[in-house]
Formats: structure tokens, C-alpha cells, sequence
């Protein structure tokens, strides 16, 4: 209960929950001022708008703060059928209901599938892209997702049981410690993970997290495409990016900046999670980003 209380205390944003179309109920937090520029905050696997409490006091002093948690995650209802695609027409829905026009955009893991497929939908409203530890092409599927290739290559029991081998106590865990050292994961609490577990335990909540590695191969096919709408539009972006991340390769970086040749980039000394660690500095980049390329 003390940990639910902590992330419904984020100082300045305020829990709202919305009912969908569908009659999914969607939870989110909001700050700052309508008149601001708006910045939607979508956070990965496996957390939820509460790994955004390190940076939402910083951007509701000069933004309009959107941060959902996904269908499924946090304090959201699973939807029906769990899909990309599903998730992004949810999160549409909830930036109609709020009349939210131009935004910058957290493109991040698990929600850069549905980051990118807002921008793309509606490029002219897209003020800027904020790009954390996220892969949009493949230079970014090191080693580690070999087994992910294989299952979609041949879903069968045998590679679905490989590539859902992650979706237990300990890969909820190791999505915030695997990899990094250990004086910077020390700061980290147990809590987190703790509480990810918690939610992903509820009912509905793991298959829906097997329904989206699965159709995370259907958005690798659309990396191609993504190429071509960064390399066309060149949308402003901001690149903060923990470099001790064994889930997305380093190597995607470098892609990111061939596509965004104008890219602002820092690499940090963090890990996949890196807002854990390294909120306060990467709270003063995005401040300063939106500050200036909203003018």
C-alpha cells in the first residue's frame, strides 16, 4: 500500500482514470498547464507512468504532462485483445478526449511501438521525439533476441516457451539490474520490480504481455517504414540513452543518428531503465529540449 500511495504523491500531477470507447478503463497521470507545450510520456515492459516520477515535477513547470499507464500495465485495464496497434488507438483516444493537439513524444522500449505509430499517423502534430533506449530498426536486436527471431519464425511450443522466458519474478527484475553495475543499480529499490510483478500477476495481465512479444515481430516489420518517415519528416529529437542496456543494443543509437542526423544525443552512464538512476539530468535535457523547439 506505502508504494501505491508513493506514486499517487508524484508532487504537481494528479491521477485521472478515463473509460474508452471500448469500456476499458484507462489510468493516467497529468501535470502542468494546458497553455504549455504537451508531452506525452509512454513508458516500457514492465512498469508504467510511474517510471516517469523522477521527471514529471521538472516538465510540469513549463509542460502540459500526458503519462499513461499502457492497457495492462500500472493502474490500466487490459484491453480485450492486446496488441500494438490496440494500445496505440486506446492512447488516441485518450489524447482526443483531452484535446490534446501538438506533443512532444517519450519513445521508450514497449511504448515506442505505439509512440511511433501516433507520430506517424499524425506527423504534422508531432513537435518533437524524445528518444529513450527504443529500438525502430534492427541494429538494435543484438544477441538477446535470438530467441525472440525464432519464435516468430516458428511459433511453436518449444520457441514460445524461449522467448516468454522472461515473463517471471526474476526477468521483471533483471529488466532493471541486468547488465548495469552494480554502484549505479545500488540506488534502485526493490519496490519497483516488486510492484511490477505485483501488477503483471493480476489476472489478464500476463497474456497480454505474451500477446505483445509476439506482435512486437509485426512491428520489427515496420522498421523499414519508420526509417523512412524519420529520414523524410526529420522530426526535432533528443536522444538520452543508458548505455549499459543488454536488451537494446548500442549499435541503435548510431542508427537513430544516420536517420536524425540533427539529433541531440547523451549516453549515459545507466542502464534499460535509465530514468531510475539518472532522472534529475535527463529531466534538465528534456526541459531545455522542449523549451527550445517549442520556441
Amino acid at each position: 500500500m506505502s508504494f501505491m500511495l508513493k506514486e499517487r504523491e508524484i508532487a504537481g500531477a494528479t491521477r485521472r482514470r478515463f473509460k474508452l470507447s471500448s469500456g476499458t478503463e484507462l489510468s493516467f497521470l497529468e501535470a502542468g498547464s494546458k497553455a504549455d507545450p504537451a508531452v506525452l510520456l509512454l513508458h516500457g515492459m514492465p512498469n508504467s507512468a510511474r517510471g516517469f516520477r523522477g521527471v514529471i515535477p521538472a516538465l510540469a513547470k513549463s509542460a502540459h504532462v500526458i503519462a499513461p499507464d499502457l492497457p495492462a500495465y500500472g493502474e490500466s485495464d487490459p484491453l480485450g485483445a492486446a496488441s500494438f496497434d490496440a494500445m496505440t488507438d486506446a492512447i488516441g483516444e485518450l489524447l482526443e478526449h483531452l484535446g490534446v493537439g501538438p506533443r512532444f513524444i517519450y519513445v521508450h522500449d514497449f511504448g515506442a511501438p505505439v509512440a511511433l505509430k501516433i507520430a506517424m499517423d499524425a506527423p504534422e502534430l508531432v513537435l518533437g521525439l524524445i528518444i529513450q533506449n527504443a529500438n525502430a530498426h534492427r541494429s538494435g536486436m543484438g544477441p538477446t533476441w535470438e530467441m525472440l527471431r525464432q519464435y516468430w519464425k516458428a511459433p511453436n511450443a518449444e520457441n514460445e516457451a524461449a522467448a516468454m522466458a522472461h515473463l517471471t519474478f526474476e526477468g521483471t527484475r533483471d529488466q532493471y539490474l541486468k547488465g548495469v553495475p552494480e554502484d549505479i543499480t545500488a540506488s534502485i529499490s526493490p519496490d519497483n520490480w516488486e510492484e511490477d510483478w505485483r501488477v503483471m500477476s493480476l489476472p489478464g495481465r500476463l497474456e497480454a504481455q505474451r500477446a505483445l512479444v509476439c506482435d512486437y515481430g509485426n512491428y520489427v516489420e515496420r522498421f523499414d517504414a519508420i526509417s523512412n518517415y524519420l529520414r523524410d519528416r526529420q522530426p526535432p529529437a533528443l536522444m538520452v540513452w543508458g548505455r549499459h542496456d543488454i536488451y537494446f543494443d548500442i549499435a541503435e543509437t548510431v542508427s537513430w543518428m544516420e536517420d536524425l542526423p540533427r539529433m541531440e544525443a547523451h549516453i549515459l552512464d545507466g542502464g534499460h531503465l535509465l530514468l531510475e538512476t539518472h532522472a534529475e539530468q535527463v529531466a534538465i535535457y528534456m526541459a531545455d529540449f522542449i523549451r527550445r523547439t517549442a520556441g
